[in-house]
């Protein structure tokens, strides 16, 4: 895996979602990213990603600090606690941050209005990818329930980094479609969110799962379209763990959990074999 310029100490980070209890396929990225990152001398945060307030549960924080604890995987900043966490670490007190980079954004003038729901995305699209139907109705941005959109249709191809070296061509538009910035409830997205706690938390080092390469191109854009040049930031991607269907395994669709796990029996160390298995390692 190639690593940031040696002469930057490295800092990586966990960042799961509290939306279902912590899977196989979060375990494998933990560890992947844990292994680089204590191998290379560097530091490793615990942010969690709560901006999706709807499906956060105070379960699956519990259960994030559990596990975490339960696989011997130790960071060296971050919340230690569930109420440190909410008192200190969530998203909404980084609010300020993520709307100057919105600010940023709007002076690009490449941001629109878009008052579409999903179910007229999907059937006005058949890939289910955004392309810009209301752009042309030129919505104020203040307009009730809108979200932010980005036009992508001039971005550059983006090469993404692969593990072992290896790179992928990607183009936004085809691949993520013009990506939502700022929600109906005037929420900053996840693109926008990721990409400025990256920064404000010194990140040069990502370690993400290969279904996350669009997001990688999108935050690389939002980047280049704000401040003219790159973020200091190396991205990673790796294989994903799937299911018997070739699915990739999600807290969503009730895949096979560690706490499932540890309640059939299984050992901190049994379950680590299994994910390393699964990778491949």
């Amino acid at each position: 895996m190639m690593l940031p310029n040696a002469d930057a100490p490295i800092k990586s980070r966990l960042a799961p979602t509290p939306s279902g209890y912590l899977h196989l396929g979060n375990l494998a990225n933990f560890l992947l990213t844990w292994l680089t990152t204590r191998q290379a001398g560097g530091r490793l945060l615990l942010r969690i990603d709560d901006l999706d307030a709807a499906r956060v549960r105070t379960a699956y924080l519990d259960d994030i600090f559990n596990t975490l604890e339960w696989l011997g995987i130790d960071y060296d900043e971050g919340p230690g606690s569930v109420a440190d966490f909410i008192q200190n670490w969530r998203q909404e007190l980084r609010l300020p941050m993520y709307n100057q980079w919105l600010d940023g954004l709007l002076a690009t003038e490449k941001l629109y209005a878009c008052i579409c729901s999903r179910s007229q995305i999907k059937a006005r699209y058949a890939n289910g990818l955004y392309g810009g139907f209301c752009q042309p109705k030129h919505l104020p941005l203040t307009t009730p329930s809108a979200q932010w959109r980005l036009d992508v249709a001039h971005a550059p191809i983006f090469e993404i980094p692969m593990m072992r070296g290896q790179t992928q061509s990607l183009s936004l538009r085809q691949s993520i479609g013009d990506p939502v910035v700022r929600k109906k409830d005037g929420q900053p997205s996840y693109q926008l969110a990721s990409l400025t706690d990256d920064l404000h938390y010194g990140i040069n080092l990502v370690v993400r799962g290969a279904d996350l390469m669009p997001s990688t191109a999108c935050q690389l854009y939002i980047h280049r379209l704000v401040t003219g040049n790159d973020p200091a930031i190396r991205f990673i991607h790796h294989p994903l763990l799937t299911d018997s269907t070739g699915a990739k395994l999600s807290k969503s669709d009730g895949a096979l959990s560690i706490k499932y796990l540890r309640q059939q029996g299984a050992s901190a160390t049994q379950v680590l074999a299994m994910a390393a298995t699964f990778m491949g390692w």
